[in-house]
């Protein structure tokens, strides 16, 4: 039977989530849905480790996805209103293409929801968004029982092509009653 969990990223678990997103031997297949619009560059070990790996250490808005034990990917949160923080946003990375469409996206993303519904009560919603060339998260959110809030068009330009991008919530009495 397969385990998935999320959990708190220690400094020591830095190395593997670098391996595996940026390193040598990383699937850089992740980064052709990530957002690839923003031309965002692959991180050295340095740039990683000193900026956005050093920022998830002890963060309560991002953990690490474990399936059978071993890091498969993060999930994380980010406040869309800034100091307010009554609007939560969230993202998920699973970083081996292989292990796509196996049902860890939708588990890890269902409970990072409840945990953060949990962690701040006053909450009444958390979404996330994407765009319309990113078919596997929008079916993450389906699966998460999540509704399609807003879809602004062609807005996302990418390769000559215009996408549309995607907003997907949930309010707290939809998920826990």
């Amino acid at each position: 039977m397969t385990k998935i969990e999320l959990a708190m990223i220690n400094e020591e678990d830095l190395l593997d989530i670098w391996e595996i997103s940026y390193g040598p031997k990383a699937d850089l297949e992740w980064m052709k849905y990530n957002g690839p619009y923003f031309n965002d560059p692959i991180m050295n070990w340095e740039e990683f480790s000193s900026g956005f790996g050093k920022s998830l250490i002890n963060d309560p808005l991002s953990k690490a996805i474990l399936f059978n034990n071993k890091i498969v990917g993060l999930v994380t949160a980010y406040w869309e209103d800034g100091e307010l923080k009554q609007w939560l946003d969230i993202g998920i990375l699973i970083y081996d293409s292989s292990l796509w469409g196996k049902g860890i996206g939708s588990v890890a993303l269902y409970q990072w929801i409840v945990h953060l519904f949990n962690l701040f009560s006053y909450l009444p919603h958390i979404g996330f968004t994407t765009w319309s060339g990113n078919e596997g998260m929008q079916k993450i959110g389906e699966k998460c029982n999540m509704e399609k809030e807003a879809v602004i068009r062609k807005v996302r330009y990418l390769n000559g092509v215009y996408y549309d991008s995607i907003k997907y919530g949930i309010l707290r009495e939809e998920l826990l009653g």
